[in-house]
């Protein structure tokens, strides 16, 4: 019987994944503990707290199960945290959940299993993995239910798996929809069965991701000008990590219409705003491209992409540049397109791979 490392945030879904392998699997459920609640703030707790982990090793050892705690805090904090505040301090807007993915969960966690001869790792990601004879590649898909579709598909956050790596992976989940699985740990007893789904990033519960970096740091972001397109100062920012694209809450100016922050210019420490249609961009420039569906991009071609998680994908043509970077032109303008979010490429259901936006024009 081959052997399978389901990771448990101590969640409904990696919960129920355990227990789907279990049908088929000899496994093993592990932990991860990324910190030691420092970043946890009153009334609000972060993952891998104390009871996090208390409802993985109940799960685990309802089914009898073994259980691990592994701790990955140092590599949490240099590939995740210490890249999220790099990111803000250039002007970009991360995402940590996919650098979570790419360095904790699917590079380090993976090594780990496969060096303690397991065949698998498993997660509660809603995405389903394949192997497409014909391609002769290992791919990634959406999650699907029975009616063709889950808005619960988790697979733009997956995006940046090898080869290697999917060849490795179970997704359980990935014909399932969130009440399916509510339902199906409720029958089989698990003690999370409701629990709340996590909405922030793990590590900044209370959502202020400005305070966040200033109380890591210690830094002191200084204020500076607000300008419009044509460069007139229209107002006072408070340091431009408050800011993202597409902003219009919080700016505390009175323009006298909607205005949005469209732009920060980071040499001069100026917050660029703008009206909705300034928002508005017909491509962008994507660079740390990792494709999936195919080894490399030699010549143009149509797709759909996204890019960001809730966003619907949009008709596109995709451009290859001589560095491996690409340039992606969109059918109808995008809104809010952001540096340092992710654009994905999809064919149907089939995820063609990704990459870090680097710079978005109109």
């Amino acid at each position: 019987m081959k052997k399978v490392m389901v990771a448990m945030s101590g969640g409904v879904d990696s919960s129920a994944a355990l227990v789907l392998l279990k049908r088929e699997y000899d496994v093993v459920g592990v932990t991860l503990k990324l910190h030691d609640g420092e970043f946890e703030c009153e009334g609000q707790k972060t993952c891998c707290s104390l009871s996090d982990i208390d409802d993985a090793r109940q799960v685990a050892s309802r089914f009898d199960v073994m259980h691990y705690v592994y701790n990955m805090k140092d590599i949490f904090r240099e590939k995740v945290i210490d890249r999220f505040i790099s990111s803000y301090e250039m002007g970009m807007t991360p995402n940590p959940c996919i650098d979570c993915n790419r360095y904790i969960k699917f590079e380090a966690l993976l090594d780990r299993a496969l060096s303690l001869d397991c065949d698998y790792i498993a997660t509660g990601h809603y995405a389903r993995v394949g192997y497409d004879e014909q391609r002769g590649r290992w791919l990634l898909k959406k999650a699907i239910s029975d009616d063709g579709t889950n808005d619960k598909d988790q697979s733009y956050v997956l995006y940046d798996l090898t080869q290697e790596q999917l060849s490795h992976i179970l997704f359980p989940l990935g014909n399932m929809t969130k009440p399916e699985v509510r339902a199906f740990a409720e029958e089989n007893g698990l003690v999370n069965a409701h629990k709340s789904d996590s909405q922030d990033i793990c590590f900044v519960p209370d959502g202020d991701y400005a305070g966040f970096i200033r109380r890591t740091t210690g830094k002191d972001y200084p204020a500076g000008d607000v300008v419009d397109s044509s460069g007139k100062v229209r107002g006072r920012h408070e340091g431009l990590i408050n800011y993202t694209i597409g902003q219009r809450k919080g700016l505390g100016i009175a323009f006298g219409m909607p205005m949005y922050v469209t732009g920060k210019n980071m040499t001069d420490n100026t917050l660029i705003v703008g009206t909705s249609e300034e928002l508005l961009s017909r491509g962008l420039y994507a660079e740390d491209m990792n494709w999936i569906a195919f080894e490399k991009l030699d010549k143009p071609f149509k797709c759909k992409a996204k890019t960001r998680y809730r966003m619907t994908e949009q008709p596109c043509t995709v451009y290859p540049n001589n560095d491996g970077s690409v340039y992606v032109e969109f059918e109808k303008p995008q809104r809010a397109i952001t540096a340092g979010q992710r654009v994905v490429f999809y064919d149907d259901d089939i995820v063609l791979g990704g990459g870090v936006i680097s710079i978005y024009n109109s």
